[in-house]
């Protein structure tokens, strides 16, 4: 279950809110409040995974909420302004809605979020450093990855592609290039490029600029020189 809180000060807005939260069938609502510092005090005290917050608030609005969080639990924002996306979306909110919403626009925003929370959850299980296997999530499924088939991994902006040997196909899945290299042992891959991290035993040469996988040439960047100097130094 993701544990979820409600904030705005309208209280039509509120009730409806709740209502929606009631209907999906992987929420559970811990609180509702009408203002960010009565949220606050209830995050202190239950945890929270996910907010539905309302930007315009008296006291502190929703973005100064937002910024006074060291550690940020998911966040979608709920409200009758768009003038606030871009500024929304800088400060990785989940998603961003636009009143009045509806049914399915906020069930498709709460997928959304469980999708980010189910990858944060099993790339935690999947850390353990005597696995030699890791869960990625691809299309509502999860797909076993074992460390010995993968050759390279490449970033595309929220996603990453998992080159294996085993298979023509790359695996494609939502996930931060910085999460995916927590969970790889660094005696067996590396990082060249703030795209790209390739597995060693598969690299079969490597120049100041390039390294190649058989025939496929990645780049190594200015970054990433020193990594691959003690590499070829061991």
């Amino acid at each position: 279950m993701i544990r979820c809180i409600a904030i705005d000060d309208e209280p039509l807005a509120l009730e409806l809110l709740e209502d929606n939260i009631s209907k999906v069938p992987f929420l559970q609502l811990v609180a509702a409040c009408d203002n960010a510092l009565e949220a606050m005090q209830v995050m202190e005290k239950e945890q929270v995974d996910l907010i539905f917050l309302d930007i315009q608030m008296p006291g502190l609005t929703g973005l100064q909420f937002i910024n006074s969080m060291t550690v940020k639990p998911m966040i979608i924002l709920i409200t009758a302004y768009e003038k606030y996306a871009l500024e929304g979306f800088n400060l990785a909110v989940t998603d961003y809605l636009v009143k009045p919403v509806s049914l399915e626009r906020f069930v498709k925003a709460c997928y959304k979020a469980k999708e980010f929370f189910d990858l944060k959850h099993f790339a935690k299980e999947s850390a353990d450093p005597t696995n030699d296997y890791f869960f990625v999530n691809v299309e509502y499924s999860l797909v076993k990855i074992s460390l010995a088939d993968i050759v390279f991994i490449e970033g595309l902006k929220d996603y990453i592609k998992i080159h294996l040997k085993s298979t023509a196909k790359p695996v494609i899945t939502r996930m931060p290039m910085k999460t995916i290299e927590e969970q790889l042992p660094s005696k067996s891959f590396i990082r060249i490029h703030k795209s790209y991290i390739v597995a060693i035993a598969f690299t079969t040469s490597i120049r100041k600029t390039s390294v190649f996988i058989d025939s496929t040439e990645l780049p190594v960047s200015e970054f990433y020189r020193d990594a691959i100097s003690a590499i070829t130094n061991r």
